[in-house]
């Protein structure tokens, strides 16, 4: 028989319907080139803007054996494609579809974090019909609550769109309008500061097997915090891995959380925690994102590759856990 035919055929998924459409597509393509072409049968599969697939979810069956979701952001990140996946009996690299709409959604999932004895920064959530019908409301909220600096983001979103650092009473419509235009539900956050650091976890698909690699410390060259174009300008941010003059504990501390995190939310396969080290040497948990980026300016790749797990073992260990997960 055919060497040809006993390759593992790959479905990688890229686009969709998100903002980060084209984030996607450089991650789909990355991964797409850097597979082993001599163990897999690699399939491209767009997903248009609109949502429409170049391969039907319910006929990759009989095209591909297993997905990749080269997807961010809602759509590839929120349980949606993995519930279609999971209805067409296509294995796939990641987290579940309940257990990826838990960590899309930030408010929920740092209450999660928080009950279970986290440090997460104070936040709570405003809906644009919050805001359309009570502005003067909200702001006495904010100002009962929070101090300048703060943060307004959407609530479930990736690649730090829609993000804004507010330091004055100026900058709060524009912040918000920014916020809804990506979203209808708004986090508003104390402003933490010190260190942004993060930290990628791999598992073998079942509990207990989880492995934090080494974490990075991020520090932005063309903005004041790590926004879209910190973190795809080339040379937008210093990504440290592990961090410079770290103590080898607060590293323990960083890879442990990390772990517990992916734990916690219920991810599989793989996850990236980011946190910040306040300057008292507490860790605050930011989010957990379960499709972290895999363009050549990404941040799992490259830790990856410093905790020694090439690129394409990284690749490898992915799909093996899509399958250890269906089954």
């Amino acid at each position: 028989m055919n060497q040809e035919y006993k390759k593992l055929r790959v479905a990688v998924l890229m686009g969709g319907p998100s903002e980060e459409h084209e984030v996607s597509l450089k991650s789909g393509e990355m991964v797409a080139n850097v597979l082993d072409s001599g163990k897999y049968e690699i399939r491209k599969v767009l997903i248009s803007k609109e949502g429409e697939w170049e391969i039907l979810p319910h006929h990759l069956k009989s095209y591909a054996d297993v997905a990749f979701i080269a997807l961010h952001g809602p759509y590839g990140e929120d349980g949606t494609v993995q519930d279609m996946l999971g209805q067409a009996n296509i294995p796939y690299h990641g987290t579940g579809p309940l257990e990826s709409a838990l960590a899309m959604n930030k408010f929920l999932s740092l209450q999660l974090f928080r009950d279970a004895g986290f440090a997460v920064p104070l936040s709570f959530l405003i809906t644009e019909k919050d805001w359309q019908n009570g502005p003067s409301g909200v702001l006495r909220q904010i100002q009962h609550y929070l101090e300048f600096p703060f943060v307004v983001k959407p609530n479930n979103n990736g690649s730090s769109y829609g993000i804004t650092i507010v330091k004055n009473k100026s900058d709060i419509s524009p912040a918000f309008n920014e916020a809804f235009n990506v979203s209808q539900e708004v986090l508003i956050q104390e402003y933490v500061e010190g260190k942004e650091v993060t930290c990628g976890v791999l598992d073998h698909g079942w509990a207990g097997s989880e492995v934090a690699l080494l974490p990075t410390e991020i520090i932005p060259k063309v903005s004041h915090f790590f926004d879209y174009k910190a973190k795809y300008d080339k040379g937008g941010s210093d990504e440290v891995t592990p961090p410079e003059g770290m103590p080898e504990h607060t590293i323990r501390t960083i890879q442990k959380t990390a772990r517990e995190i992916h734990r916690l939310a219920g991810c599989k396969g793989v996850s990236r925690v980011d946190m910040i080290l306040n300057n008292r040497g507490q860790l605050f948990i930011l989010e957990v994102n379960t499709l972290p980026g895999l363009t050549s300016e990404s941040l799992l790749p490259k830790a990856a590759e410093a905790s020694g797990i090439p690129f394409t073992t990284l690749l490898d260990r992915l799909i093996h856990s899509a399958f250890l997960n269906y089954f």
